[in-house]
């Protein structure tokens, strides 16, 4: 396996700094247990209610389902460890989970049974709102209260995105949602909330089980037989661009949603380099050649490491021909001292004929990057280590594989080449 001997390299074996405290999103009671109901309604409940003794060598934490055991291990410095052992029960949870409910909206009213509190965790834990959004994305919600984002597919892994289409009019894919986060893993960012590839049944997963009203109105079956669904969103939510299974199976990418919003607020950050979202009108980065200047004396840039963590997420970005990084997200409660999250990929993956060089703006105008990550770059460019080797081991485990065509992970090679030659340009200028 590439992939294990990778994770035993040296550079992705750097430790991060002592987790505080003060470092954890959440800071849990030790004491606070939780179990399922021994009715079998799947209901997650106190301890108060549940047995007092724990089978012997078993902690509280080993009764936490395994989302929220991946919302307490969120810190400072990363959203989930290199070697985390709750990564392969988390996609396998997101793949195969009973989904108990679905919709585009968060709840109205408080889940029935609400987790206890846990020191930092309130009570309730509610339906995270996803009605905004050009294209149709759905909340599912399993028997433990844990919830996954769905993206529904809607192009097949061989078609490319037309030449002449703008990059604000492309589709979302289901598949860049998995392989972004594959490879942001690879990369060793872990930004990337887990990803993993379902099939679903849009009768018995979606259609009969919604209390989304809005939703169930725009079902029907196609004169081929197929049921079908478009939902409501800004732009791709019509009958003309609904989604249909065959006759009612239908591919998605399932991502682990963050702790809601009002639990650990979150901060949207506006890129400095985002596009014009227009058809002729460019960006001033486009425009001013010494445009990096200016950014490194606006906070939050004139200090610490955001804008060499921004810089990561443009070669990601490039890797995968995502050119719709607009926005940004960290969690609030650490201040400017933290990692990105690396949200929405759906638009990565679209072309691998071409390689989109404007992405890499902020490499090329600031020529600066954090050493670690030029190093693994190199490593990712040598025959053991070839990123596009990785990539296709780690896509291997998904459901829905294979998850890329062959011509884009070559594309993955060539532009890795690019980035190491435009830092071998910073670096000989």
């Amino acid at each position: 396996s590439k992939l294990a001997a990778l994770f035993k390299h040296p550079l992705y074996n750097i430790p991060i700094p002592e987790v505080t405290e003060k470092d954890k999103l959440f800071v849990v009671n030790p004491m606070e247990k939780f179990s399922l109901r021994s009715s079998g309604s799947d209901e997650w409940v106190s301890s108060s209610k549940a047995e007092t003794l724990l089978p012997t060598g078993k902690t509280a934490y080993d009764t936490y389902p395994t989302w929220l055991k991946f919302h307490v291990g969120i810190n400072r410095y990363e959203l989930y460890p290199r070697q985390d052992p709750l990564l392969p029960t988390l996609l396998r949870d997101l793949a195969t989970q009973r989904i108990v409910s679905s919709g585009t909206t968060s709840l109205s009213t408080p889940l029935p049974h609400c987790l206890p509190p846990a020191s930092l965790i309130p009570v309730c834990l509610l339906s995270v709102q996803k009605s905004g959004g050009t294209q149709l994305k759905l909340i599912m919600t399993f028997p433990n209260y844990g919830q996954a984002l769905f993206k529904p597919m809607k192009q097949t892994r061989d078609q490319e995105t037309p030449i002449d289409f703008f990059y604000f009019s492309d589709f979302e894919r289901h598949n860049a949602e998995i392989a972004a986060f594959h490879l942001d893993r690879i990369l060793d960012f872990r930004r990337i909330p887990p990803v993993s590839g379902r099939l679903v049944n849009i009768t018995k997963e979606i259609r009969d089980i919604t209390t989304d009203k809005k939703l169930a109105k725009t079902f029907f079956i196609s004169p081929a037989g197929n049921i079908c669904f478009y939902g409501e969103c800004s732009y791709y939510c019509s009958t003309e661009h609904a989604l249909c299974g065959k006759p009612d199976q239908l591919e998605g990418s399932m991502a682990a949603l963050l702790p809601d919003k009002t639990l650990a607020k979150r901060r949207s950050w506006r890129s400095p380099w985002r596009r014009s979202y227009h058809k002729s009108k460019k960006a001033e980065w486009e425009l001013n050649p010494n445009y990096c200047a200016q950014v490194r004396e606006t906070p939050p840039y004139n200090r610490g490491h955001r804008l060499l963590d921004l810089i990561d997420m443009t070669i990601l970005d490039f890797l995968m021909g995502n050119m719709d990084r607009h926005h940004y997200e960290t969690f609030e409660k650490f201040g400017n001292d933290t990692f990105l999250l690396h949200l929405d990929n759906g638009r990565g993956f679209g072309t691998h004929s071409r390689d989109e060089l404007s992405i890499l703006a902020p490499l090329q105008q600031c020529c600066s990057i954090k050493k670690s990550t030029y190093l693994r770059l190199q490593l990712l460019a040598t025959q053991p280590y070839r990123l596009s080797d990785l990539l296709r081991e780690a896509l291997a485990t998904d459901p829905l594989s294979p998850i890329l065509a062959e011509p884009h992970l070559r594309a993955l090679d060539r532009r890795l080449g690019k980035v190491l030659v435009v830092v071998g340009h910073c670096l000989a200028g």
